[in-house]
């Protein structure tokens, strides 16, 4: 098997190649986020991209070169939804066969668009529980079967077509780029782009952006190596990679100038403001790099610009109430409470009054053991106006009577309640 170099000029030929093919997405101004960064911030909205996400560039990539034979003996994936969507899309495009394994924790939305963009030529398995179990899966079929194992992030092929993003970015962008601002889960994406910018705009920070309960590639640089994660958080399902490739792993060590984490929590307020202030929707994974812009403020002149990559849109509708509850709990908005009540007439009258102050409102209220004559145990979820104000609630909490437990949001109990 004769595999491309991976340099700038096979990124080049796969940018070429797939111009006809795949969308050239908008590269758009985000006031919102300049103001944050102090800097003009360009959106890249490959959640405008085929399958709304940049995953496509890489499949199609990958498929398109293999050979009459490879192509006879069909195509095997594992996806956490976008690369399978990709896959499919190109089998359909092509005539191709294929098999796209996905985790149980894959969004029914995603899974769904899988099948419509295969057309027939894909089928579907659920396989495991995380990335990784559907990829030993999918790889576990492909040495049975003789199918093509499709990787997506792992294959210079991925990677080169994937890096195609930054070619089509530095000819829209129209003014001095200072930084790019890339989501990483295996780091096929950031690993093309960097091939391509640091022999052809060596001046460009590179910056790369995991979740921080899957933040593999942060792990394999302080090892040294690729290692696997003991845990994984699929919340940001695009972005969770329990090890990071190990192709992808030296060129993000030799090339990018920084890879950071960022909390769940900060994913999912910037999901809603991507949403209620510039009306984009994205996934977990798809809000990743702009997450990370609060970091950024005051390291770039004000006259050159920051580009963010907007990596995928395929969210399910159904996600949002969980997206809200962590976005509130992450920005201090929302608390949790064991509170027992005496079984007695003003009880719940003296937390109203005594308790609670303006800007503080009950959310949640749900008795947890109703069999006590004496007590009752409540779950109470308050919603504060202003982060600011749990201090006072927590003082008032303290002198009341009442038996007050605050529920913290990693215990297993607030898991369990919640």
């Amino acid at each position: 098997m004769n595999l491309p170099a991976l340099d700038a000029e096979g990124v080049d030929r796969a940018a070429a190649l797939l111009a006809p093919v795949v969308h050239r997405t908008p590269l758009e101004h985000s006031p919102r986020l300049s103001a944050t960064v102090g800097a003009p911030v360009l959106l890249k909205r490959e959640n405008r991209q085929i399958a709304r996400s940049y995953k496509v560039r890489g499949a199609y990539h990958f498929v398109s070169g293999l050979t009459e034979e490879e192509q006879a003996r069909g195509v095997v994936c594992a996806s956490a939804g976008n690369h399978g969507q990709g896959v499919a899309w190109s089998c359909a495009r092509l005539g191709l066969r294929g098999r796209v394994h996905v985790p149980g924790n894959t969004p029914r939305q995603k899974r769904q668009r899988i099948l419509a963009l295969g057309e027939g030529a894909v089928e579907l398995v659920v396989s495991g529980s995380s990335y990784d179990e559907a990829g030993a899966a999918a790889l576990a079929e492909a040495k049975e079967t003789g199918a093509v194992f499709v990787h997506p992030f792992d294959d210079p092929r991925t990677i080169l077509g994937q890096g195609s993003v930054a070619v089509e970015l530095l000819g829209q962008v129209g003014m001095p780029l200072h930084t790019v601002v890339v989501p990483i889960g295996g780091g096929g994406l950031i690993s093309g782009m960097a091939l391509w910018l640091r022999e052809r705009h060596p001046e460009v920070r590179i910056i790369g952006v995991e979740p921080a309960g899957a933040a593999s590639m942060q792990a394999a640089l302080a090892a040294g190596e690729p290692v696997a994660l003991p845990a994984v958080d699929t919340f940001v399902d695009g972005a969770a990679v329990a090890r990071a490739g190990a192709r992808t792993f030296p060129i993000v060590r030799d090339l990018v100038d920084e890879v950071i984490g960022v909390e769940e929590g900060a994913v999912c307020t910037e999901m809603l403001e991507l949403y209620q202030v510039e009306g984009i929707i994205t996934e977990p994974a798809g809000a990743l790099a702009s997450t990370a812009l609060r970091g950024l403020a005051g390291t770039v002149p004000s006259d050159q610009a920051v580009a963010c990559i907007v990596s995928g849109g395929n969210n399910d509708v159904s996600r949002y109430a969980e997206i809200v509850e962590r976005s509130l709990l992450h920005e201090g908005l929302r608390h949790y409470f064991l509170v027992t009540f005496p079984q007695e007439p003003g009880a719940l009258r003296h937390f109203l009054d005594d308790v609670l102050s303006e800007g503080e409102d009950i959310v949640v209220f749900e008795y947890v053991k109703k069999n006590n004559r004496e007590t009752g145990p409540a779950l109470v979820g308050i919603e504060l106006e202003e982060a600011t104000r749990l201090d006072g609630l927590l003082a008032r909490m303290g002198a009341s009577p009442l038996q007050i437990e605050q529920v913290p949001p990693g215990s297993p109990l607030f898991g369990f309640l919640t």
